[in-house]
């Protein structure tokens, strides 16, 4: 199968989440050395806040050169997220809490060329997903309840990574996993220990005097700790 991602690289993607929406296009162009723009998308449904639509991925792919990582914060996702691969998203994520046939869903995106994540809150286990993992190229593990940018990292996920991990490299499957959720430079490296090799981080980044400054230190630390 072939993916976006490769599980020996490290990936930083910031949320535009926490950007000045007043000044997008300025806000993409900070972040133009970060390897996509993760853009999360919600409905007031499966979260309670509302954001983006397909027509913000649209919109993004026509002004910055970087990938964008859609990340489906919705309801019905079976029948929403091709939207967004057909918006021109590089990768779609949804929740797995979301979709009714999953595995059906990700063969659908990826017959539309995007690469396919699949998402779960920190209180759904990741064991039931482990049996058909291989069907996605990436595992998104939330490190906080989705809904928000700005929360504090859960430490209680590190287990649940390092679990993943494991199963993962146990099959020899090639799958990425993602963590959002307070990712900075005080966490990163326990993320990368745990085995996470793509992180999504908004305020750290947002908020940093130099973004690309601190793109590259959280892309160095993660690289020194990391599982492989």
């Amino acid at each position: 199968m072939n993916s976006a991602y490769s599980t020996d690289s490290q990936y930083i993607h910031p949320s535009i989440l926490n950007a000045d929406f007043m000044r997008i296009g300025e806000e993409l162009d900070r972040i133009s050395t970060a390897d996509s723009v993760h853009v999360d998308v919600m409905d007031n449904n499966f979260v309670p806040n509302i954001t983006f639509g397909a027509s913000m991925v649209e919109q993004i792919t026509r002004r910055s050169p970087l990938p964008v990582d859609a990340h489906l914060m919705i309801d019905d996702a079976d029948r929403q997220a091709p939207a967004f691969a057909e918006a021109g998203a590089s990768s779609v994520t949804f929740h797995l809490e979301a979709a009714k046939a999953p595995v059906r869903l990700a063969r659908e995106l990826r017959r539309k060329n995007a690469a396919v994540g699949v998402a779960l809150r920190p209180a759904t286990p990741v064991e039931p997903l482990l049996d058909v993992i291989g069907e996605f190229d990436l595992l998104l593990l939330m490190t906080v309840e989705p809904g928000f940018g700005g929360q504090s990292f859960l430490e209680s996920m590190l287990p649940k990574i390092r679990r993943a991990r494991s199963a993962i490299s146990e099959s020899n499957l090639e799958v990425s996993i993602q963590v959002d959720g307070g990712v900075s430079r005080e966490t990163i490296e326990r993320c990368a220990e745990a085995g996470a090799n793509v992180f999504v981080a908004g305020s750290a980044i947002y908020r940093a005097q130099d973004a690309t400054e601190e793109i590259s230190a959280l892309r160095e630390l993660a690289a020194a700790h990391s599982a492989h």
